[in-house]
């Protein structure tokens, strides 16, 4: 009982001292037809599996510089046009802090959404990695080689031409975001 009692005790202590930090994930998307918004909520649930972190979901007009800024850890989710990014999320990543280099070290992580298979949802993603390199953030790709940049889900060709996501896609969103919220909790 008193080894239970100490480390309760030195548990709380570090919380109330700084030391045990909740680490905080945002994941921005921008979604047209809700299945980028779809898969957006399955990595939040990911994140959320993880104990002792917190996440933030939020369309990327919602999301603030502050949101940016408190973040450990960022995933965003774009559908893909013509193999590139949406503009608005293009255009949200161009506002994004630079001077002083403020998300340096910071966890990235991409999703997107495609209407067909090679459609573009690989260059989108490395697109997105490509930008987040740019303000110094430490890049995570998927779980395993089947989604090496992240996760991808194809919304509008053969057996995957549903209204909802296939439940193959969904997985994969799930464990990009339980492996960012992973990642994030073992950094300093």
């Amino acid at each position: 009982m008193k080894l239970y009692s100490f480390v309760l005790l030195l548990f709380f202590s570090q919380f109330i001292y700084g030391q045990v930090k909740t680490k905080n994930v945002l994941i921005a998307y921008y979604s047209k037809t809700a299945h980028t918004q779809s898969l957006a909520e399955e990595v939040a649930k990911g994140a959320m599996a993880i104990p002792g972190v917190q996440v933030v979901l939020k369309s990327i007009a919602q999301t603030t510089t502050k949101d940016l800024l408190d973040a450990d850890a960022i995933i965003i989710g774009s559908p893909v046009y013509n193999a590139n990014l949406a503009p608005e999320v293009v255009q949200f990543m161009s506002a994004w802090p630079f001077e002083g280099n403020p998300l340096k070290d910071k966890i990235g992580a991409a999703f997107v959404t495609a209407g067909g298979i090679s459609a573009g949802e690989e260059l989108a993603q490395v697109n997105l990695l490509h930008s987040m390199l740019i303000f110094g953030m430490i890049v995570v790709g998927g779980d395993d080689w089947t989604s090496p940049f992240g996760a991808s889900a194809i919304t509008n060709e053969g057996i995957f031409k549903t209204e909802k996501l296939d439940n193959l896609f969904l997985q994969k969103g799930f464990t990009l975001g339980k492996r960012v919220a992973t990642i994030a909790k073992k950094m300093n």
